[in-house]
């Protein structure tokens, strides 16, 4: 039988993106990346959204199809559309697929994006702006009566969702939780708050955040350390224009994660840590990775573990092998965590 990702955790791979893949081949790749994160126990998949991509809720749609259980972690930009029509999908989708779908709520974005739409609002009163967004939403979809919702963004009069939302299918709620607005927003429409972490030892316990929390990452792991860096360096390579690249994105981008993880040295705790922030510095992903042995990064996974991140966002897997070696990952962190908590 093969490994499992995360028994008792709650993870998600991330789809691939259209700007990555050509027109011909991209739905066959989104089934294909489906399939075998549903086969290896994640829970759902991520979808980005952003001005250069296709619409995520038509990639979702995609998902569901085929596969049985993987659940599409949709993102969400407020910019896009009425928190109803949001809401419509959902229970259009509980309706038609009597399925389980996830929302990414996001409050920015890429601020040339942004601009592209006449947004010019600030950091934290996007949160503002997206935690009234999704408590609209949230209310439309549990409220067996119509709904009224008066506030500085949004105003609905006696609106109500049908079809209604069968109550086992309300939709995960996630958010990004690295900045105080984000986590306040977090707070105050019930989301799980995902990070992108930095080092498990310099990261804030779970507990003192006051939400469930999770986090962001990428794993390569292999048997023997040498091999697991071969791969990676042959994935991420040195990449001049893409180190350009992310610095003319640093000094556009308001994001707290985004200056947060560029502070940070490369390898923050030098040569004999898993943690890596090369592709995320050379713009070829917007997460830290974890690159060693299977037993060396599965404990660096079991340090948030027990830190209290029980969810965890992984990064777009490019083949089925390449899943199985993050599966056995978590398979062996779940098991260090368990006998560290019963020890």
């Amino acid at each position: 039988m093969s490994a499992r990702i995360g028994e008792g955790l709650t993870v998600f791979s991330t789809c691939p993106q259209s700007k990555d893949e050509s027109a011909a081949s991209y739905l066959d790749r989104v089934i294909e990346v489906s399939r075998w994160s549903e086969e290896f126990g994640c829970a759902g998949m991520l979808v980005y959204t952003d001005n250069g991509l296709v619409d995520p809720w038509l990639v979702a749609q995609v998902v569901l199809e085929n596969t049985e259980r993987l659940g599409p972690l949709v993102a969400v930009q407020p910019l896009y559309m009425h928190p109803y029509t949001a809401a419509k999908m959902i229970a259009s989708y509980g309706f038609m697929y009597g399925r389980k779908v996830y929302v990414n709520m996001l409050a920015g974005g890429f601020r040339t994006d942004l601009l592209a739409l006449g947004d010019a609002t600030p950091h934290d009163e996007r949160y503002a702006r997206t935690t009234e967004y999704t408590l609209v939403m949230k209310e439309l979809l549990s409220s067996s009566t119509p709904v009224t919702f008066e506030g500085k963004y949004y105003n609905v009069k006696n609106l109500t969702m049908k079809p209604a939302l069968d109550p086992e299918l309300f939709p995960g709620i996630l958010i990004s939780g690295s900045s105080d607005a984000g986590m306040q927003a977090a707070r105050d429409i019930g989301a799980t708050a995902i990070r992108y972490p930095e080092p498990p030892s310099q990261e804030i316990e779970a507990s003192l955040l006051d939400v469930d929390a999770g986090v962001r990452i990428g794993i390569i792991a292999r048997s023997d350390r040498g091999e697991a860096w071969r791969v990676a360096l042959e994935r991420f390579p040195e990449d001049r224009k893409g180190r350009v690249a992310h610095k003319l994105a640093m000094k556009l981008s308001d994001s707290s994660w985004h200056h947060t993880l560029s502070e940070l040295e490369e390898r923050p705790d030098g040569d004999d840590n898993p943690y890596w922030l090369g592709p995320f510095k050379n713009y070829k992903t917007f997460c830290p990775y974890l690159v060693g042995t299977y037993e060396r990064v599965a404990e660096e996974v079991a340090g948030y573990i027990r830190r209290g991140y029980r969810t965890f966002i992984l990064d777009i897997p490019p083949s089925r092998e390449e899943l199985e070696h993050v599966a056995r990952v978590f398979e062996l962190s779940t098991a260090l965590a368990e006998a560290e908590r019963v020890g």
